[in-house]
């Protein structure tokens, strides 16, 4: 089990680079995450939605995604408050502190998502969720050490230099955690180092001494994992590619869900992708504005307003720009958006931008699917989910065909579209044909799934490279940990 000294420390991209890099030696391997938070979530193919990081580290595996890899994911929907999915299911909303008490009764699903995870596999990797040292969330952990103590894992730590201070991170974390859980640690990885590696040699001696714990490697940042699809909303970049002919704005909202919708844009070299923060305006000179995904539809059109974006959106519109809605921004793009039963928070509703003949209202189960369809006139494929339905004038003029029937609307003059599809840009020619749209001239080579794989190799040979993956199969193999439960072959 790879667990944390903190946060964004790299966590879910040395699982999936382990995963490939022992995948690539001939061993069955399987990701898991016990609980995941994080609106940017993918379609399970055995039903249910899971957490991005982890359908990215199933494609590592070389395997499909599997509900049972993430069995707990936390979906936020307010600062306080959580759609809670378990095995891939909508099972309730909760507060943060109610979650405190029903946590613990989830650990039955979880340690059954794993069983059922490990059986034919050689190895199985598990990543933790913040920080391992959270010791004021000890009771009913099931996110790190207190799923690590119930399925019987050895846990390997990783800092991160980046932010500075890894030496107190890791001897820190020694310090607060309990005296079985320092023996559960195995040992310690350093991520995300610049320069030259022999300046921190004394810096490895001296955790290890500190700590007692071996050191599994130090790995140098891995400036590609950029191209990788990102699962927290953190790691937008708002920067622009300025000498980029095609201009592209996103306003990041506050809910922001399946924003790796936008990965294989952000991939292009001929589009400047700027991801706009709250404060900012939205830019004056952009072909297309691309109103994302929410897990809050309701609020975060309330949020859009407050920045003042919807008045950007109308100004851009009649200049000539168009505007794109992906499942939420989809529906905040019509008349009306209804939430009478409080499903996505307060009951209520707000007239939308106007900007489609649309309204919607939310209600009924959620739409989970992998799906294929077609988009002006190319093949497309991706995923549903979401909740309600939207109906209205525009809609007879669908933007998208999704298993032979209509989806979405478009705006008389073809200015403005929406529709539910997620992963929508994901088709190489679909991408390139309409960013001709903006410049007819436009000649992308990108291959990007190709180009995924590529960097989930290069990330594999990266760590084969830095780590000790010997010493690490060692871990999960030998037994060292008295009692250790057998899941799979080996773990």
């Amino acid at each position: 089990m790879l667990q944390g000294t903190g946060s964004d420390v790299g966590k879910s991209l040395l699982a999936a680079g382990l995963c490939r890099a022992f995948s690539k030696r001939g061993l069955k391997v399987a990701p898991f995450k016990p609980q995941n938070m994080s609106n940017n979530a993918a379609i399970a193919e055995d039903g249910g939605e899971i957490g991005r990081a982890q359908a990215l580290q199933a494609r590592a595996c070389f395997l499909p995604p599997s509900r049972h890899m993430n069995p707990v994911l936390l979906k936020p929907q307010s600062d306080r408050g959580a759609q809670v999915v378990v095995q891939g299911k909508v099972l309730t909303a909760s507060s943060a502190a109610d979650y405190q008490m029903l946590k613990p009764t989830l650990l039955p699903a979880v340690l059954e998502s794993f069983a059922e995870l490990g059986r034919g596999r050689d190895l199985v990797i598990v990543e933790g969720a913040g920080s391992a040292a959270e010791v004021n969330l000890r009771q009913g952990d099931i996110a790190n050490m207190g799923f690590a103590e119930a399925a019987d894992l050895p846990v390997v730590l990783i800092g991160d230099i980046e932010r500075g201070g890894v030496i107190a991170q890791i001897v820190g974390t020694h310090a607060l955690v309990s005296r079985s859980e320092r023996q559960r640690i195995q040992g310690f990885i350093v991520n995300k180092f610049r320069g030259d590696p022999s300046l921190f040699d004394s810096g490895m001696t001296l955790i290890a001494e500190r700590t007692g714990w071996r050191s599994a490697g130090l790995v140098p940042w891995f400036a590609a994992a950029a191209q990788l699809p990102a699962e927290d909303s953190a790691s937008l970049d708002p920067h622009r590619r300025k000498d980029a002919p095609i201009r592209i704005a996103v306003p990041m909202i506050a809910r922001i869900a399946n924003f790796d919708d936008f990965d294989p844009l952000q991939a292009e070299q001929e589009v400047d992708l700027r991801f706009v923060p709250p404060g900012k305006p939205l830019p004056l000179d952009c072909d297309l504005i691309i109103l994302p995904g929410s897990k809050a539809t309701l609020s975060d059109l309330a949020f859009l307003r407050a920045q003042g974006w919807d008045i950007d959106l109308l100004a851009h519109r009649r200049r000539g720009g168009q505007v794109l809605g992906i499942c939420g921004g989809y529906q905040m793009l019509g008349e009306q958006v209804a939430d009478p039963d409080g499903i996505e928070g307060a009951a209520g509703s707000a007239p939308g931008l106007g900007l489609l003949s649309v309204s919607t209202v939310m209600g009924g189960d959620k739409v989970l699917r992998l799906i294929e369809g077609a988009c002006l006139g190319e093949k497309i494929s991706g995923y549903e989910i979401h909740l309600g339905v939207t109906e209205g004038a525009d809609c007879a003029r669908p933007f998208l065909t999704l298993d032979g029937r209509p989806d979405g609307a478009m705006s008389a003059d073809g200015q403005v579209m929406g529709g539910y599809l997620h992963g929508l840009f994901s088709e190489d020619r679909f991408r390139r044909n309409f960013l001709r749209r903006f410049r007819s001239g436009l000649a992308s080579r990108l291959a990007y799934q190709s180009q995924v794989e590529s960097v989930l190799d290069g990330l594999a040979a990266h760590l084969e490279k830095h780590l000790d993956l010997d010493l690490l199969l060692s871990w999960a193999n030998c037994g060292t940990l008295p009692g250790k439960a057998i899941i799979g072959d080996r773990i």
